[in-house]
């Protein structure tokens, strides 16, 4: 059964990665520019509907903070009532130590 339907929101921070993303991959190929972004854009957008679709963060004790992996990074997420928060775009595991001293 499908969620309902939940408002997607992206953080400062989230935008910031994958503008960051957008920016390393061009470097190297301007023409899979695109491609990733929307498939990042698709992925946010999924969660609309299917919010609770991806794996709780195993770093984190909470079953509303969720992830999905686009290509090898994690899309952190926060389900809530109404909407769901884009937290961070995470490469890997390894830069999720750096995230969370952050908060």
């Amino acid at each position: 059964m499908a969620d309902r339907r939940r408002r997607v929101i992206w953080t400062d921070q989230a935008r910031s990665a994958l503008d960051d993303i957008l920016g390393y991959i061009a470097q190297d190929s301007p023409q899979a520019v695109r491609g990733v972004l929307n498939k990042f854009l698709q992925a946010a957008e999924d969660l609309a509907m299917l919010s609770n679709r991806g794996r709780t963060v195993p770093e984190v004790d909470s079953e509303s903070i969720r992830e999905v992996f686009v290509y090898r990074y994690r899309l952190i997420y926060e389900v809530g009532d109404e909407d769901v928060l884009i937290l961070a775009i995470l490469h890997g595991a390894r830069e999720f130590a750096r995230w969370r001293e952050g908060e």
